[in-house]
């Protein structure tokens, strides 16, 4: 390694407003690793950009292993000694034991589910015949690994349910493989590299996706295209037939079947836009070669969504002609030329998921961001409503078939877990399925909705989590998270850390800031693209809205985000970094003029833009954290966590994040980097969740001087 170590004094870190002589880190001096610094300078457009950490981006080349192993030794050192420690460990351990049940399903005349204790590294895949039955164990991944490093998900039970096929994915990795379990011997069978399985009604094979192998010659691991194949059982991936591909490399693609066996249905996402294809199943098997998919809706650009087919008439929700989205039918027997037919009108609320049940559609709406879950006759004439018990989330996936009367669905709030109820859509009957228990008292607090402007004016909605009766005194620590993008809603949902941070005094935020589609696909729209910096004002003026109504002050704020969020952690932490005691960003893309060059990145241009076009590069250039970190600048005490397995968000964008806030901090606070290992973007074992949980909020209670036992 060469350059000069970089070096800042740690002594007593403090956060001004609450100057109590609260030490957060040893009295020594953080000495972080040595981190040469290049000489690469890019040419954007005319625009000289230098990005000196560019090597860091071979995240499996032996400078940077080395350079990691010391981030690693100097964040793990400091983290295992912040008070409290222990304490905050056994306490979360506590508040994530119980146990939690996800949304089940039928298939084969049977009842499915996942279902977790709370302690395992994995959850576990459980079946019985009929509400109230006695369960049994159908698929225990834990058997397999029991540390939880090789992640398994996906189930997709077969027809005849003698067969599963599943996901194995290394650190839970995007690009994993296919396996199918024969139940009767345990064995696996055709093992296939690929994604989103899904069973032809015979049970005779599969549609799945894969990746276009890497392009040759690129120096950046970029994923090329999509295809879309058939395998049938038994014989080997080569055979595979390919039902639709994708040059691009920037689509989400899934398969669905309707309950007849007659059609699939493959739906390739792009940003705003999804591509929706039908196959006529009797067809595909007639015809020896190629492909009669037939695209549905071509050239009306917008974003659908199938919710299910009844007979030839075949039903979607879509934003097309509606932001906040409708539901509509086709039918198939005209195949392409099939024309919209409008069966639920879009509204002020915002329809988020919708199944065929029983001969009803229910639909799930968000009405100023909490559920509201309504019934439709297949025409679309109101039917009523599901009553729900308050104010709080339905989670996603509400779980039907039209052949059957049945509903499941979960029910959550910030201050009580997902309990998973039964409809019965006969007789409007509501059975518990599944209540969920913790050890907390939740009676002592409450959650209120606020609203509040934003620097252009905009009304923004909030929810606030805190004890009953709260003195609005600013004495108080608050945690301020948000996600803001790709249209995607933050809803009253529970997590075992809001319970550990109530009990600590805290108050928990969840701030709804334009991005995401908390108001349909406008809100969406007015955070995306070149109004991206209206996320980053939102989430700043929510801030800013706590300490004038007096909740807390400058200083006593910790936010955090993840993915979308983490970039959104980056940019408010860049731009603001006088207004935080405390950040938190976990899988953030902190460099955005290079983003679109690794693994999934291409697929997000339609979000953020690609500064490959000059337009794009003005405003990226604007916000881009890695290229607007200043030297000279005190910034806030930072973790940035990554995962050692994430092929979404690839971990060097953190590599180089950190780097770049290392070199450029003048004052004590820390700039600390942790990666998890055998964890991906979107999985990590309970051991890895724990550990990670518990540096963090170890990390903000010490940053924020919090000292409650």
């Amino acid at each position: 390694m060469m350059n000069s170590i970089s070096r800042v004094s740690v002594g007593v870190l403090l956060v001004a407003a609450l100057c109590m002589g609260s030490q957060a880190f040893a009295a020594d001096t953080i000495v972080y690793p040595s981190t040469p610094r290049g000489d690469v300078i890019d040419d954007y457009h005319g625009h000289a950009v230098a990005d000196p950490y560019r090597w860091l981006e071979d995240s499996t080349g032996p400078q940077t292993t080395a350079w990691l192993d010391a981030e690693t030794k100097l964040s793990g050192d400091l983290l295992a000694r912040l008070p409290q420690r222990d304490l905050t460990h056994r306490r979360l351990a506590a508040l994530m034991a119980y146990r939690r049940v996800d949304v089940p399903w039928r298939e084969a005349g049977k009842i499915f589910w996942l279902e977790t204790s709370g302690d395992q590294p994995q959850a576990v895949l459980y079946t019985c015949g009929k509400p109230g039955d006695k369960p049994r164990v159908f698929f225990d991944p834990n058997q397999i690994s029991p540390d939880g490093s090789l992640a398994m998900g996906d189930y997709i039970v077969a027809p005849d349910g003698a067969k599963l096929a599943y996901r194995a994915a290394q650190g839970g990795a995007d690009e994993g493989r296919i396996r199918v379990r024969q139940m009767a011997s345990g064995q696996d069978t055709d093992i296939i590299d690929g994604a989103n399985a899904c069973w032809t009604r015979d049970g005779a094979g599969f549609f799945y996706v894969r990746s276009f192998p890497q392009e040759s010659g690129s120096s950046t691991p970029a994923r090329a295209g999509m295809q879309a194949c058939y395998h049938r059982l038994g014989e080997p991936p080569s055979a595979d037939r390919e039902i639709l591909n994708w040059d691009e490399r920037a689509r989400w693609v899934y398969f669905v079947v309707s309950e007849d066996g007659h059609y699939a249905c493959a739906v390739a996402e792009e940003g705003t836009v999804s591509e929706v294809y039908l196959i006529d199943l009797k067809k595909l098997w007639a015809s020896g070669a190629g492909s009669p998919a037939f695209e549905v809706l071509d050239g009306r650009n917008a974003f659908h969504t199938p919710v299910d087919w009844v007979g030839d008439t075949f039903y979607l929700r879509t934003e097309l002609d509606a932001p906040n989205k409708r539901i509509i039918a086709l039918d198939l027997r005209k195949g392409a030329a099939a024309e919209p037919r409008e069966i639920v009108p879009a509204s002020n609320d915002v329809i988020t998921d919708a199944v065929i049940n029983g001969g009803r559609l229910v639909v799930n709406y968000l009405s100023d961001v909490h559920s509201v879950v309504r019934l439709f006759d297949l025409n679309g004439a109101p039917k009523g409503e599901i009553p729900l018990p308050g104010i709080g989330a339905v989670g996603w996936p509400l779980s039907a078939r039209p052949s059957t009367p049945e509903l499941f669905f979960s029910f959550e709030t910030f201050l009580s877990p997902a309990t998973i109820r039964a409809f019965d859509t006969r007789t409007g009957k509501i059975t518990e399925f599944h209540r969920a228990t913790v050890k907390f008292d939740a009676a002592k607090y409450e959650t209120r909705q606020v609203f509040y402007r934003s620097k252009d004016g905009t009304r923004v909605p909030m929810f606030i989590t805190s004890a009953r009766n709260l003195k609005l005194d600013g004495s108080h620590p608050v945690f301020l998270t948000a996600y803001g993008g790709y249209g995607a809603t933050m809803e009253p949902r529970f997590s075992p850390d809001i319970p550990f941070w109530l009990e600590k005094g805290g108050i928990h935020v969840l701030a709804n800031i334009r991005g995401g589609g908390e108001y349909g696909e406008d809100w969406h729209l007015d955070g995306m693209l070149e109004k991206k910096q209206n996320s980053f004002d939102d989430f700043i003026a929510a801030a800013e809205y706590l300490i004038r109504e007096g909740y807390t002050v400058r200083g006593k704020i910790a936010i955090y985000g993840k993915s979308n969020g983490g970039l959104l952690m980056g940019a408010v932490l860049t731009q603001r970094p006088d207004l935080f005691g405390a950040v938190v960003a976990n899988a953030g893309h902190y460099d955005m003029l290079r983003y679109h060059r690794f693994t999934a990145g291409a697929g997000w241009v339609t979000e953020y833009g690609s500064a490959d076009d000059s337009t794009a590069f003005n405003y990226l250039r604007g916000y881009s954290p890695l290229q607007n970190v200043r030297a000279g600048t005190c910034y806030p005490p930072t973790l940035l966590l990554a995962a050692d397995h994430d092929d979404r968000v690839v971990p060097a964008h953190a590599y180089k994040f950190a780097a770049a806030l290392q070199s450029a901090q003048t004052c004590d606070h820390p700039i600390l980097l942790r990666v998890a290992r055998n964890a991906s973007h979107s999985y990590a074992s309970r051991d890895e969740t724990l550990a990670e949980l518990t540096d963090m909020w170890s990390f903000i209670m010490s940053s924020l001087g919090v000292s409650r036992q």
